[in-house]
């Protein structure tokens, strides 16, 4: 009989302790220790240990030399973000905000991928019905792909085996229990378990695996982060409040570009892929506007042309409000310090609010120079051109930094019909695109006097 202890899991981080303790020793939150029932089993299979990992050894180019091509998905946006289409043998799990699309996009690919292979699609937390009219709605009834209600990750695996399945889908992954661990579905040593028994179902047979998980109200997949990195492919579904509009993220990928961004439409149909999402963020005024200029972010390996906008206006109070949406706070009072410093604004008297618009967020620093151009020109009441775009890292110095892929970014902005870019000197190609006039300029106190 295996003898069974009563232990004490974090549910933050997953560290285990003896003894409850208020706060866990591995990441120091409080309150996280709840007791978790575990047996302690026998380890069996280690006789002819050492024979049997050399005969299963084999060399890296015979591996390198049998690439199994990529499953489409259906979805150009979804390939793009999985960085061509699912590997088999991999493990792609996606988290993301209750209601924002998650199980309809994985009922999409399924019917998507079944004329390449069975797909099983294992449900915990809807029933078969609930799941076929979801279908109906979505046009998707004439499937074939297979459906099972289970929560037990070991039928789950039988059943995908005895299927031979080429894909297997399960939502959710915190729904799912492993017969192995004396715990609540849920628990950290549950959801442990039960993603090392898929992990090692889908590099045993080559079949790609899904896994929907759910998040925290900080945003981030629910359960120990040791989860992200025991799958392949981490994908995030973001939206704003009230927008139709979704971007899946992808935050890591071994087969591909991380930070890679895919941008969809949720319609009554379901998700529909947007082809050019710049068209989303980008509104083009019909007369140029002080305090908004356009520049080019760029994520994973796609440029997309946004609009920030910049109001400057005098505050009323003895502290000036320095309020930024999709801009990252410190960063935005550092860039109007270099101004003042370094270019003569004369901001400490008025109330900055920035925004970027389409609820996107800025993470990189190729849009400081856009942002010091709108908060001049929102301060000076000067419209800048509808047909110029700006982009380049600020240093506290007041240089004008490069920024990677100015080529690309260029090009994107030229094909949206912008005629002039200011840019840093560095990033000036030696053949501007055609139709575009690009300026490069080396210090702030330049780049605003060109205007």
């Amino acid at each position: 009989m295996a003898k069974s202890k009563e232990v004490f899991i974090c549910q933050n981080c997953g560290a285990s302790s003896p003894k409850w303790q208020g706060q866990c020793a591995g990441c120091g939150e409080w309150n996280t220790l709840l007791a978790e029932v575990q047996s302690a089993r026998p380890r069996s299979g280690r006789a002819g240990a050492k024979g049997a990992r050399a005969d299963a050894s084999t060399t890296l180019s015979a591996q390198a030399s049998h690439e199994q091509p990529r499953l489409a998905t259906g979805s150009a946006e979804l390939d793009r973000v999985l960085g061509g289409g699912l590997v088999p043998g991999s493990v792609t799990l996606i988290g993301g905000d209750p209601g924002i699309g998650k199980s309809t996009l994985m009922l999409q690919a399924a019917a998507a991928l079944n004329p390449l292979g069975t797909v099983l699609y294992a449900t915990g937390e809807e029933s078969l019905k609930q799941v076929a009219l979801r279908a109906r709605r979505l046009g998707l009834e004439a499937a074939a792909c297979r459906l099972v209600a289970e929560t037990c990750v070991e039928t789950i695996v039988a059943a995908a085996t005895e299927l031979r399945a080429r894909a297997l889908i399960v939502d959710s992954i915190q729904t799912m229990y492993s017969e192995r661990i004396e715990a609540a579905p849920g628990a950290v040593s549950q959801l442990r378990e039960c993603t090392a028994e898929l992990v090692r179902f889908a590099k045993t047979v080559g079949t790609a695996v899904l896994l929907v998980g759910h998040v925290t109200k900080e945003g981030q997949i629910a359960g120990p982060r040791v989860l992200e990195h025991m799958v392949d492919t981490v994908l995030y579904f973001e939206s704003d409040t009230g927008s139709r509009f979704r971007v899946l993220r992808s935050v890591k990928n071994r087969f591909g570009a991380a930070n890679e961004i895919g941008v969809f439409a949720m319609l009554e149909t379901g998700l529909r892929e947007v082809t050019n999402p710049s068209a989303i963020f980008l509104s083009r005024h019909k007369q140029p506007v002080s305090g908004s200029v356009i520049t080019v972010m760029r994520e994973g390996t796609r440029s997309l042309l946004i609009e920030v906008q910049v109001l400057a206006d005098a505050s009323l109070g003895a502290n000036p409000r320095r309020v930024s949406v999709g801009i990252d706070s410190n960063r935005l009072t550092m860039l109007l310090a270099v101004a003042h410093r370094h270019a003569g604004l004369a901001l400490p008297g008025q109330d900055i609010f920035a925004n970027v618009v389409g609820g996107v967020r800025l993470t990189e620093t190729a849009a400081d120079l856009a942002i010091v151009m709108a908060a001049r020109s929102s301060l000076r009441d000067v419209p800048l051109p509808n047909s110029l775009i700006a982009f380049g890292e600020l240093g506290l110095a007041g240089e004008i930094r490069p920024v990677p892929f100015g080529e690309e970014r260029l090009r994107e902005a030229a094909k949206h019909g912008f005629k002039l870019a200011l840019v840093p000197e560095a990033n000036v190609p030696k053949r501007s695109p055609e139709g575009m006039t690009v300026r490069g300029v080396t210090r702030l106190a330049q780049a605003l006097e060109a205007f």
